[in-house]
């Protein structure tokens, strides 16, 4: 890949006539294809008019030169007739706003990137904070001529989901307490039930009374006794079971504290802090610079004048009128 710095201002050279041919002064863009249609030259003639290199013909781009075959691939403006739409639209790329189909401003497009074929792989972008990033190809949609549109802030979105999955995490918490505490639960229902059968099946071995048939009144106080007994394990078991209910009603308690709730909305005010400071930049952006044109609101109430400085009155009025993002795009 070659920046457009590296090709701009070198020499073009015929290698089978061994002359120069001219000097390299801009690049044609085919915004339509997002490629370089061709390279303008300037020769020793110039003042005659623009004369075009066709991209397809150039046959190498070295540190010093610029190769083509021989002089002919040389096409003058009268030649031109496939590149006129394109130099009638003059689309330069570098210079123009980048922005988002959001409508959030990224900064200026300083520098792009040509590979094989012309093809614009990728740009160089200029924050307001005069930091660099760079964009691919298959990141933009529209090279205009004013502004660069991107199809999304890549670093804003991942950024906004980071936030947004890491948010809820304390939601979870309650739902482990709850799995253990039902384990719990069941391992001491569990407990309770074989200390229940173990107590009956006790009862179940307590010897007959055989043994003491002599007197008719030991044998009634041995089934009294018995009948006693049996009567205390139901209230046992009762008690027991009553234990297992109330400590199943504790986790219930437990499970409806509304800790989460509270943090459900973190997201949302992390979301509107996020807004606030893209339309901070944006109001850093454009702050002082100069109108391009007069806008106006549907209600008829001018925002501003072409020429006008714009100032944070100017700004607010458009916030107002809901035409903030036109006012960003209308600055010099």
């Amino acid at each position: 890949m070659k920046k457009s710095v590296e090709i701009i201002g070198l020499p073009v050279i015929s290698i089978t006539e061994g002359r120069e041919l001219g000097m390299s002064k801009s690049l044609l863009i085919d915004a339509k294809n997002g490629a370089i249609a061709a390279i303008i030259i300037e020769d020793e003639d110039w003042y005659r008019g623009v004369k075009l290199l066709p991209y397809s013909s150039v046959v190498a781009i070295g540190a010093d030169a610029v190769t083509v075959v021989n002089s002919e691939t040389i096409l003058t403006l009268e030649d031109a007739g496939d590149y006129e739409t394109m130099m009638d639209e003059n689309v330069k790329v570098i210079g123009t706003k980048a922005i988002t189909k959001s409508g959030t401003i990224q900064g200026n497009v300083v520098e792009i990137y040509v590979g094989e074929g012309g093809k614009i792989e990728k740009c160089e972008i200029e924050s307001p904070d005069g930091s660099l990033s760079e964009i691919t190809s298959d990141q933009i949609s529209i090279f205009g001529k004013q502004v660069t549109i991107i199809d999304s802030d890549v670093d804003g979105e991942k950024k906004t989901e980071n936030l947004t999955d890491a948010a809820p995490a304390p939601a979870d918490e309650p739902a482990e307490e709850t799995v253990v505490e039902e384990t719990a639960d069941t391992v001491e229902e569990d407990a309770s039930e074989s200390e229940a059968e173990a107590t009956a099946e006790t009862a179940e071995e307590v010897p007959e009374p055989e043994a003491v048939v002599e007197e008719e009144p030991a044998e009634e106080e041995v089934v009294e006794a018995e009948e006693a007994a049996t009567e205390d394990e139901p209230a046992e078991d009762n008690q027991e079971e009553a234990s297992a209910e109330q400590e199943d009603e504790e986790p219930a308690e437990e499970e409806t504290e509304p800790e989460p709730a509270a943090e459900e909305h973190q997201p949302d005010s992390l979301q509107q802090a996020a807004d606030s400071a893209t339309v901070d930049r944006q109001r850093r952006f454009i702050i002082n610079k100069k109108a391009r044109r007069t806008l106006t609101s549907p209600t008829g109430v001018v925002i501003v004048n072409e020429g006008d400085t714009i100032t944070d009155e100017v700004i607010q009025r458009a916030k107002l009128s809901g035409m903030f993002v036109q006012l960003t795009l209308n600055v010099q």
